[in-house]
């Protein structure tokens, strides 16, 4: 233990850290009086949250994707924003805008801006598929720069900042897919799967009682802010970037290491974004189980919905069902893990 509590900088940062595993237990233990089952995805999105990542949330309807977003807000006493995207919406109606009041005093007019939904701590981007790219084009902004501009002036957003994008996988017509360097932006893409039969009865007898527990919050807000920069402090050695990279660098088809299926199947490989957001995804990881230090396990835990909206299959891949999720599990069949010694 000694050895591992040395790769941080100080005891501050180990009190720090396990701060952030015992919050990851409370967040995780209130969530289940929510949302039953669902582990997988509960674990992904707070790897996002601690790490300070954006995500993209794809299932059918009635998974609780929109449940599981503004209980997390809930828990964290974050505020919390929802937009449903429709084809009308504008991107003023997301940001905001500046409107000509009169000073009820003095009477003189004067232009003054109007916050949009945007301004809060957790978004939930509801559908982001239906509404046009200009739209989208607004949010992806604001979700890379933490700020909003109107007419010329710079309006920043409250720190912790997290957007939630979900999108539905059916009922695909009159919709715009998002262009793949927005996809790019998202750190991960969590998909909601229908639950077992134990836990569907469960949600069942759950949902048609009387409540029983009211949410506390567990975490501060400023608590998540000192998280984030300690992430980034976490040390990872030359080997396990190697083979985040190597992972990456597999799945485009003109890289002399890819699979044949990756070079039969995909149109595009995964962007140098890829393994950044990785490995930084991957000391999140690591933290919440008791860790100081990045493990290959880290990497093959999180690869999927790290690479999973990165990956652009062909035609080819299409006509044959091939899904993204194969591809990744044949990349880490075919890469192999490098000696910590490298």
């Amino acid at each position: 233990m000694s050895a591992e509590r040395s790769t941080l900088e100080s005891q501050d940062d180990v009190a720090l850290a396990e701060r952030l595993r015992a919050g990851r237990d409370a967040i995780v233990a209130e969530l289940r009086h929510r949302i039953v089952g669902q582990d997988a995805v509960i674990e992904q999105a707070l790897v996002a949250l601690f790490s300070g990542g954006n995500c993209l949330i794809v299932g059918v309807p009635g998974l609780a994707k929109t449940l599981l977003v503004s209980t997390l807000a809930r828990v964290l006493d974050l505020s919390f924003s929802r937009i449903q995207f429709t084809p009308d919406l504008m991107p003023s109606d997301i940001t905001g805008t500046e409107i000509l009041q009169v000073d009820a005093v003095s009477g003189q007019r004067a232009m003054s801006f109007v916050p949009g939904p945007i301004f809060a701590n957790v978004v939930l981007a509801d559908e982001i598929n239906r509404t046009p790219p200009k739209t989208q084009a607004a949010l992806l902004e604001v979700m890379q720069e933490h700020r909003v501009t109107v007419q010329g002036k710079s309006y920043p957003l409250d720190p912790p900042f997290f957007v939630f994008a979900t999108q539905n996988p059916i009922e695909l017509e009159g919709t715009y897919p998002l262009p793949e360097a927005q996809l790019d932006r998202f750190m991960f893409e969590i998909v909601v799967d229908y639950l077992s039969e134990d836990d569907e009865v469960a949600v069942v007898r759950q949902t048609t009682a009387a409540p029983t527990h009211r949410l506390r919050p567990v975490v501060t807000a400023e608590e998540l802010v000192a998280f984030h920069a300690l992430v980034r402090r976490v040390p990872v050695s030359d080997a396990v970037a190697r083979y985040a990279v190597a992972l990456a660098r597999a799945s485009r088809p003109s890289s002399p290491n890819a699979p044949d299926e990756v070079k039969r199947f995909v149109a595009f490989g995964a962007s140098v974004r890829a393994p950044q957001q990785l490995i930084l995804a991957c000391k999140a990881r690591a933290l919440m189980h008791g860790r100081y230090h990045v493990g290959f396990e880290d990497v093959r835990a999180l690869v999927r919905p790290a690479l999973r909206h990165r990956v652009i299959l062909n035609f080819h891949a299409q006509s044959e069902r091939v899904t993204v999720d194969q591809l990744v599990d044949r990349l880490l069949q075919a890469v192999p893990v490098p000696s910590a010694r490298m």
